[in-house]
This record gives C-alpha cells, structure tokens and sequence, in this order.
C-alpha cells in the first residue's frame, strides 16, 4: 500500500520469542504510565510534574487525545496566568475557563512573560512529534489551540508574531509532504487568524491596514502547483481564493474574463503535460463550471456557452494523441457533449458520447454500471429528440 505515492514498507518476518517479551515489556511500561496519568488528573494533581508525564506518554502515542485534553487541563489550572478581560479571543470564551490561581497576583508584565514561555516551549514540544506524525489531527489541533490561548492572554503584537511564525512551519512541512491536508487546512486557519480583528496590526492614524493575505496565497498556490501538478490541495486552495481575489481588486467583466482565460491556459498546460493526473482534471472541471457565472463575467449567451464547450471539446480531444489510455479523457469528452447537446440537439453528438462510453467500458470496467446507465439515458434522449421531430411525443407507452 502507498500513500501519496509512497510506499509503505513493514515487516512481516515471524517474530522471535525475545522480540515478543521485550514488546509485552514495552506494553506494560506504557499501560503503568497511562495509569499513573489518569490517576493524577482524578486527583486533580495539575503540576509540572503531571505536564512531564503527558509529554513522555504523547511521544509514545500521539493518537490518545484524551491525554491531550489532560494536557490542556494542566495548563489552563496550575501553568497559565489567567487571561485579561479585555483581550480578544479566536474561540468560544467557553473553551477557556480556568480556576483562579496565584499566578493571578503577578504583574501584566511577568504573567504576559510567563504564558508566552509556557507557549513557546509547547509548541517547540510539538514540533519533532508533527514530524514524526505529520497526519496526527490531535497534534495539529493542540498546536491551534497554544495559539488561541496567546491571542486570548498576550498582547497583540506578540501574538500575531507567533501566528506568523506558524507560517513558516507548515510551509516547511508542506514542502515535505506538498498533499499533506492537514498541513493545507492548518494553513488556511492560520491565515485566517491573521486577517481578523483580533490579531489585526493597529493603524497609524487614519491608515487603514489592508489585512488580506489572498493575494499573497493565490501566489503561494501557484509556486506549490509548479512544483508538483498533483497536488489537489493547492488546487483547491486557489478555487477558493480567486472569487475572493477578484473581488479585493475590484476587477471589472473584462477582467474577470482575462483572468478566466489565464487559468485555462494554465490548466491546459497542465493537462498537456500529464492527462492522468486526477487533481488537473478536478480543476478544469471546476472551472468549466465558473465559466457561466458572476464571478468571472456576465452572463454567457447560449452562442458563447456552445462555442466555449466546442473549444474545449477540441482542445481535450487533441490529448488523445499519445494519450489514448487515458480514462479522464474520454469521461471529460463524454460529460461536455452530453452538455453541449442540451443545446445543440445533434445525432452526431449521441454517436460521439457512445464511442467515449465504448471506451470507458475497457478502460474502466469497475463502473460499468455507470456506463450503461448513461447509455440508456443518451439512447431514451435521443429517441425522444426523434419522436418530438416527427410529432410523435407521447404515442410511446
């Protein structure tokens, strides 16, 4: 089995009786330490001592997130100072109830010190284990909470600088692993974090900051996709920012058309060079879709609509060359005369969408249901064009 085209290597050679104790040893260890956790936190023993056990059992096995909220609950009681009133919060106030303690009694300055170091020194706890499990959620969801807590009790401008450090790091462990969803998902959250009011630069005077970082991302996207095509993830992150994107540039209709046709350059580039990829096809496919609406221009006349499925169609059957084993082709071919003939009621493009589908057959046996299925739709659909023709709809039983 592979992951992201990585094969997963394991052992499977017997194992040796000595192996077997020294594992059942390993497990013993593990359940006495589980134990001992468990039986501080009932005893509410929220100390440093309590915080050291859960990193000793989280580096064993990141996956238990209970002890991740054993973590946090140490944390919160005995380690943080509480948090100002005024300071604005990224989450449910909720999330963030802590006892009062004698940190409380420390000055703004000492208490703002102490909960950044205790911050800093998680997230650094963090990083080698995000190394080791880069798809642990638990891991991922902890380091996002150390950083709600800094914009809850820090002030702003050292907040905001640990959010953008945070940039930095996913960056790096994108470029580890480019597909890493967790890796793209944190990044949008972290951007996100960065472009609201609490974390907002202050103006100077009546400067107003433009807090947006769309521009910047879009640009992130285009350096990951040259990097790798099949990366669905930073394609997906670039659909989600060009509306956004056209909108903070006021673009006008001939614009948005502009932009449109850049992007089908780009992604027929892509397409010319690898066809088999799923994640290019994914993409033109989103973008065949935007054609006929407000984001990228007026609305289409069905003239402009016809000729526009007309190029593409041509353009897509040009890959074949070279390429004729190539599944996506054909469905592509397939999907876009199928919409081109609710315009155009044509008999050509029937007997063209059954050659596609004759294809799919062999290429894809897996789903031939679904080829058969379309099949019968196209042959019942042509047969009602006929008979509405020939004014005979509705004599059929």
């Amino acid at each position: 089995m592979a992951s992201h085209g990585v094969p997963r290597i394991g052992s499977r050679a017997t194992k040796t009786e000595e192996v077997r104790q020294k594992e059942r040893e390993k497990i013993k260890k593990y359940r006495e330490l589980v134990d001992v956790v468990q039986q501080k936190i009932a005893d509410r023993q929220y100390t440093r001592e309590a915080l050291d056990l859960t990193s000793k059992l989280l580096k064993l096995n990141p996956e238990y997130y209970t002890i991740w909220n054993h973590r946090r609950r140490v944390l919160l009681h005995e380690l943080f100072p509480e948090p100002k009133p005024t300071s604005p919060s990224v989450a449910d106030p909720s999330l963030f109830q802590t006892s009062t303690s004698p940190s409380t009694s420390l000055s703004e300055g000492t208490a703002a010190t102490t909960c950044l170091s205790l911050i800093r020194a998680d997230l650094l706890f963090l990083v080698p284990l995000l190394r080791e499990f880069p798809k642990c959620y638990w891991i991922w969801n902890h380091r996002l909470w150390l950083l709600q807590q800094a914009t809850l009790r820090l002030p702003r401008t050292v907040a905001r600088e640990l959010w953008q450090e945070e940039l930095g790091l996913v960056g790096k462990m994108l470029a580890r692993d480019s597909r890493n969803f967790h890796g793209w998902s944190y990044r949008r959250t972290v951007v996100e974090q960065l472009e609201s009011g609490a974390l907002a630069p202050e103006a100077r005077g009546e400067e107003r900051v433009n807090d947006s970082m769309a521009e910047e991302e879009y640009a992130y996207t285009t350096r990951m996709i040259r990097t790798s095509l099949s990366n669905f993830s930073a394609w997906h992150n670039r659909s989600k920012l060009i509306p956004r994107l056209l909108d903070e540039r006021r673009a006008d209709e001939r614009a948005r058309r502009k932009f449109l046709d850049d992007e089908f350059e780009l992604i027929i580039q892509a397409l010319y060079t690898d066809p088999y990829d799923q994640s290019v096809w994914f993409y033109h496919e989103w973008l065949m879709t935007c054609y006929n609406t407000l984001t990228f221009r007026r609305q289409a006349t069905a003239t402009e609509e016809s000729q526009h499925l007309k190029s593409q169609l041509e353009t897509i059957s040009d890959l074949l060359d070279g390429a004729e084993d190539c599944k996506w082709i054909y469905e592509a071919l397939l999907r876009y005369t199928m919409i081109l003939r609710q315009t155009e009621s044509e008999e050509r493009s029937v007997d063209q969408a059954k050659e596609w589908l004759e294809q799919l057959k062999k290429l894809d046996p897996l789903r031939r249901g679904r080829w058969d299925d379309i099949e019968r739709t196209l042959t019942k659909d042509a047969r009602s064009s006929c008979q509405r023709l020939h004014g005979l709809e509705g004599l059929e039983t």
